[in-house]
C-alpha cells in the first residue's frame, strides 16, 4: 500500500455535519435557498464587530505589509499573546501569563498540539462528555492517545461522577470538557465543575502523576439567561484552556485561537514547550499574522447575542409548541433535540422531506437526538417552522 489508509479514510470521506451541508447547497441549487432550511454547519450569522473590521482595514492601510503578512515567532506575536492574557486577567483574575500562551489556527489547533504534548504511549488515554464535537476522536487518535467516551446524565447534561469513576484508571492522562456544550448548548455550573475538579485532585493522588482538563472552549461568550460559564483554571491547577475567536467573534474562516497552560499547572513550562514542539512537529509554523494583529487589539470585545437569542426562543417555542422534546441550550448556537424515535438517522431522512436539514448526534456519542443549529437568519427560523410542524403531525406529537 502506497498510502496510509488510516488518512484515506479520513480524507475519503468527509464529517456528516459536512455531508448534510453540501447536500443543502445542492438542494438550494435545485429548488431555491428560500425553500431549504439547513440547520447542518455551526457557521455564526451574526455580522463580524465592527470594532474588529475597523481594525482589520486599519492594519491592512496603515502597516508594514512586511509587519502584517510577515512571519511571527512560532509561539505567536508576544504582543498578541499579552492582550490576551491582559484581558482574561481582567475578567477572571487567573493569572494567565503571555509566555504559557500558543497561539493557534482555531481551537482544533489547540486541542491537537494539547493531546499530542500529553500522549506519551499509545495506552494514554483521553475522557470527553458525550455528547462531544465528533471531530474529537479524530484529534485524539491520530495525535497518540485513545479517546474514552463517557456519557453526561441525560436528565440535565451535568457531568456525572460515577460514571467518570468507571472509566478513570491509571492510563488516564487527560479529561475533556466542552462548555457551553457543542451540540447540546449546556453550560457546565459552578457545582459541577467544583466536583470534577474535587475528583480529580484526588484520582492524581492515587495515582501518582498529573491528570490534565483540556477545555475546549469556543463558545465561552455566548451564554443567554444570565447563566456564567467557569473559568476552568481558577477551580483547578492542570488546566489547559483550547480557545478560539471563530464563534464569539464570527471568525471561522479566518483560523485564530490559542492554548492556554496555567501557571499553577504541573511542569506548566515543559508542558507548554511540549505544546510548542507539537505545533512544529504538525508543521504549524505559526498563527495567521495578520488576524494576530487584529487579536492584539480586539482580544476584549465580545460579540452581539441578540440575535442568537432571539432565534433561540423562536426555535424553542415553535419546536416544543409542535410537540417535540428539546434541551434548553444555556449557551452556543445549538438547540439539542430528541428524536421522536430511536433511530435519529432515520429521523433526519424524514425532516429532509419537508426540507428540514438537521444532524443526527450518534456520531457526537449521542443516539437518538439530532442537533439543529440556529446561527442562521430569522426568516430561516421562522420558514422552518410550518416544516416542524407537519413533521411533529406525522409522529403524532401534536
Amino acid at each position: 500500500m502506497s498510502y496510509s489508509q488510516e488518512m484515506y479514510g479520513l480524507g475519503s470521506q468527509g464529517s456528516e455535519i459536512r455531508e448534510i451541508f453540501e447536500y443543502g447547497r445542492r438542494r438550494k441549487a435545485e429548488i431555491g435557498a428560500d425553500k431549504v432550511f439547513d440547520f447542518s454547519l455551526g457557521n455564526p450569522s451574526v455580522p463580524t464587530p465592527q470594532a474588529v473590521t475597523d481594525a482589520m482595514i486599519d492594519i491592512l492601510s496603515t502597516a508594514e505589509p512586511t509587519a502584517v503578512h510577515g512571519y511571527t515567532s512560532g509561539a505567536g506575536d508576544m504582543a498578541c499573546r499579552t492582550a490576551i492574557a491582559e484581558d482574561l486577567n481582567a475578567r477572571y483574575n487567573c493569572g494567565a501569563d503571555p509566555a504559557l500562551i500558543y497561539m493557534t489556527c482555531g481551537a482544533a489547533a489547540a486541542l491537537c498540539c494539547s493531546f499530542r504534548a500529553l500522549a506519551t504511549e499509545d495506552a494514554d488515554e483521553f475522557i470527553a462528555f458525550a455528547p462531544f464535537f465528533p471531530e474529537y476522536r479524530v484529534f485524539c487518535d491520530t495525535n497518540g492517545g485513545k479517546l474514552v467516551q463517557v456519557m453526561m446524565r441525560e436528565n440535565d447534561f451535568q457531568i456525572d461522577l460515577s460514571l467518570l469513576d468507571a472509566a478513570v484508571n491509571e492510563r488516564t492522562k487527560g479529561v475533556v470538557i466542552n462548555s457551553p456544550n457543542n451540540p447540546c448548548g449546556v453550560v457546565y455550573t459552578e457545582e459541577t465543575i467544583r466536583g470534577l475538579a474535587a475528583y480529580l485532585e484526588k484520582k492524581q493522588a492515587e495515582y501518582g502523576h498529573p491528570i490534565y482538563l483540556i477545555t475546549d472552549e469556543p463558545y465561552r461568550e455566548l451564554v443567554y439567561g444570565g447563566a456564567v460559564v467557569p473559568f476552568v483554571p481558577n477551580y483547578y491547577d492542570n488546566t489547559i484552556v483550547c480557545y478560539s475567536y471563530s464563534k464569539s467573534l464570527s471568525l471561522p474562516g479566518e483560523r485564530i485561537g490559542y492554548a492556554l497552560v496555567s501557571p499553577k499547572a504541573a511542569d506548566a513550562k515543559a508542558v507548554y514547550a511540549a505544546i510548542c514542539g507539537a505545533g512544529r512537529a504538525l508543521g504549524y509554523v505559526c498563527a495567521p499574522s495578520l488576524m494576530q494583529h487584529v487579536i492584539t487589539r480586539c482580544a476584549g470585545v465580545q460579540p452581539n447575542l441578540a440575535p442568537y437569542e432571539e432565534n433561540r426562543r423562536i426555535l424553542l417555542e415553535g419546536l416544543t409548541g409542535a410537540g417535540f422534546t428539546c434541551v434548553n441550550p444555556d449557551g452556543a448556537f445549538y438547540l439539542f433535540m430528541k428524536s421522536p424515535e430511536p433511530d435519529a438517522h432515520a429521523f433526519a431522512a424524514k425532516a429532509k422531506e419537508h426540507e428540514l436539514l438537521v444532524v443526527p448526534c450518534d456520531s457526537f456519542g449521542c443516539p437518538g437526538y439530532v442537533r439543529i443549529g440556529y446561527c442562521v437568519s430569522k426568516e430561516t427560523i421562522e420558514g422552518s417552522l410550518p416544516g416542524f410542524a407537519a413533521l411533529a403531525k406525522e409522529y403524532g406529537l401534536s
